[in-house]
């Protein structure tokens, strides 16, 4: 065989096997796609089922605040386990206190039940947060009222009253990693640094010891803040699937991330950099107040050295996404089949999204555009949770 012959024989054996990739690359992409889902829905599974093992030992099985049986939420940056009365009330302290999920609702990795199950669950949180509660002050109960819950916690976690003592005095800092000669600390200054933490820590001691006092005396002063003062009815689960030309805030595009408001709660999506038609599929969990406000939706550009620009928002009423859902919690797909065709031609039902019943659960699809601004829409899918979950 000459070798032009071969030459051509060759091109078309490539052409042939590139012809046969071609063919045959989106198979292998959903192919590759499934088994990552897979292997992810599975690694979720296996998560979930240590986390519920670890929620069902001794301590755990009641909620770390009310002693309400079988608490469903957690705070994962406490490793308390809550039942969602009291987990309301987490939420309205901001996840830089406490972030809340959902024990069976989340999706959870290994490496956030491992971070959970080091903090040592309900008894080491409490042995830390209520070693020294007043006599004249008590937990609340199962049964007890939104205020004295809110109370309690807010004295328990944010202002810190029944802080163990040896915790407040202790140094933070481990002294044996300032010995290391490349911290380049010489023995003066690691010796002034030391004692000025500890005179920070025993003042911060004596100052939570007279706040305890006080509480001991004096009766809770009302906080200005209804956040945590509200009874709630259910949570909505809302899917911040994608945005639709948003508007350009920088240069040429725009940073955008959503910021989803329900009553005194937000909670908001990442940030998407450099792209006006962002694709966020982020799940964001919200406790339903039993006066129902709309749901918020507002969309900022995230700036680093100024204000973050504004890039419009819109209004969901969810009443008959929540009507919907507790007649389906009851047992009745009738009655919620009729509330639904009842509250479909009042004038406050969103009309750019009909709610769904399927496989027991009330769904919201909704196309939002945005309002105050040129352009944009954000398309969001809402679930709303009973209670029982």
């Amino acid at each position: 065989m000459s070798a032009k012959n071969q030459e051509k024989k060759d091109v078309d054996q490539v052409s042939a096997t590139c012809l046969y990739d071609l063919l045959h690359i989106d198979t292998k992409e959903n192919w590759n796609d499934e088994s990552d889902e897979q292997t992810s829905s599975s690694n979720s599974s296996a998560a979930k089922k240590r986390l519920a093992s670890f929620s069902s030992e001794s301590g755990n099985e009641l909620c770390a605040d009310c002693g309400s049986p079988s608490p469903k939420w957690v705070s994962a940056n406490l490793g308390a386990f809550v039942c969602i009365k009291c987990s309301g009330v987490h939420r309205s302290l901001g996840v830089h206190i406490s972030k809340i999920l959902s024990v069976n609702l989340d999706e959870w990795t290994e490496e956030d039940v491992d971070n959970v199950i080091k903090l040592g669950g309900n008894e080491a949180v409490n042995s830390k947060y209520e070693d020294s509660i007043p006599e004249n002050r008590r937990k609340p109960q199962p049964d007890s009222s939104i205020e004295d819950r809110s109370d309690f916690i807010r004295r328990k976690y944010v202002m810190q009253q029944f802080l163990n003592m040896e915790e407040q005095l202790s140094c933070p800092f481990n002294p044996a990693a300032l010995n290391c000669s490349s911290a380049g600390l010489n023995s003066v200054v690691e010796k002034k640094y030391l004692n000025s933490m500890r005179m920070h820590n025993i003042s911060q001691a004596f100052l939570n010891t007279r706040k305890r006092k006080d509480a001991e005396v004096k009766p809770a002063r009302k906080s200005n803040s209804t956040a945590g003062m509200v009874e709630f009815v259910g949570l909505i689960k809302v899917n911040v699937v994608r945005g639709i030309d948003l508007v350009i805030r920088d240069v040429r595009s725009s940073d955008p991330y959503v910021m989803l408001c329900l009553g005194n709660q937000s909670v908001k999506t990442r940030v998407i950099k450099n792209n006006l038609n962002p694709v966020w599929n982020e799940k964001l969990m919200l406790s339903i107040p039993d006066d129902i406000p709309p749901l918020k939706v507002v969309v900022f550009d995230k700036d680093k050295f100024t204000t973050d620009d504004y890039m419009g928002e819109a209004e969901v009423d969810i009443e008959a996404l929540v009507s919907a859902a507790k007649a389906l919690e009851n047992g009745n797909a009738n009655e919620a089949e009729k509330k639904l065709a009842e509250d479909k031609d009042k004038p406050n039902v969103n009309k750019n999204g009909v709610v769904k019943l399927a496989e027991r659960k009330a769904k919201q699809e909704v196309s939002l555009k945005l309002q105050n601004v040129e352009s944009g829409e954000i398309v969001i899918e809402i679930e709303c949770v009973p209670l029982t979950q």
